[in-house]
């Protein structure tokens, strides 16, 4: 329905650009404006490796910002204008992107950046209260660095493991399972520069050294890619097969969008 402004033909203001609780803009007044030579010859040569893998140098927009942001630990104006001149964007066309993407910072990020997941089911079971209570033993009043620069914290969104809620992922690794206490002595270790084991996966590294692994340069971590599906993953999969359920079989369907309509040979 039509508000009595709108039916009058009148302009109806909308308000664009940063929102007040975006976590920041790129352009800061300490953030890096440009390489110099013997950084942007090694990013260059990073880059061409990267673009190599693709048919065009533009489809490698997403794992080149994952190079930038493991030069700088977070997206930088050299960064963006980096990955413009490689991929033969303009700087907007770039930030269009990188700005969609969560995983791509736009604030200085600590050596580990703690995401604590508070959406639907991990809420429920118990992610608001680890958020909270994180927040308050890092002595942050919401999302932020800690100061020896070692911590950030942030709020996820749902990563796809609702079957081990709570979850807290530090740099993109789960911790299943988590309470208030656990997740406390997670964030402890590392401030303590301990190594850290996740749930699933190879031991932590950090959030620059996993923004290079991202860009699609090895792993080196030993049993990186050694992780396999837990019990509560595998567990609806068991019970389907323990009762014979299967999928509707399709009757031997397949699509032919040149073929009459069910109305059309009617």
């Amino acid at each position: 329905m039509s508000t009595p402004q709108q039916s009058r033909g009148e302009p109806v203001f909308l308000q664009f650009g940063r929102l007040a609780d975006e976590p920041g803009e790129v352009v800061r007044p300490d953030a890096r404006r440009a390489y110099p030579a013997d950084v942007r010859g090694r990013l260059r040569a990073d880059a061409d490796q990267i673009v190599s893998r693709y048919p065009q140098a533009r489809s490698a927009l997403l794992p080149l910002l994952h190079l930038v942001q493991a030069e700088d630990g977070y997206l930088t104006p050299a960064g963006i204008e980096f990955c413009a001149v490689v991929v033969d964007l303009s700087p907007a066309e770039v930030m269009a992107v990188a700005t969609f993407y969560s995983m791509y910072r736009r604030t200085p990020t600590g050596d580990y950046l703690v995401g604590v997941c508070t959406n639907t089911l991990c809420a429920v079971m118990g992610g608001d209260e680890i958020y909270a209570d994180l927040a308050a033993h890092l002595g942050l009043d919401g999302p932020g660095t800690t100061d020896d620069g070692r911590i950030t914290l942030e709020r996820i969104e749902c990563n796809a493991a609702c079957d081990y809620a709570p979850v807290v992922m530090v740099n993109w690794e789960f911790f299943d399972d988590q309470t208030p206490g656990e997740a406390r002595r997670v964030v402890d270790v590392l401030r303590a520069g301990e190594a850290v084991t996740p749930t699933r996966g190879a031991p932590l590294c950090t959030f620059r050294e996993t923004s290079r692994i991202l860009a699609g340069f090895p792993d080196p971590r030993p049993g990186a890619n050694d992780g396999a599906p837990g019990e509560a993953t595998l567990a609806g999969l068991r019970t389907a097969r323990e009762h014979d359920m299967r999928a509707p079989d399709p009757g031997g369907y397949t699509r032919d969008d040149t073929a009459a309509t069910p109305d059309e040979e009617a």
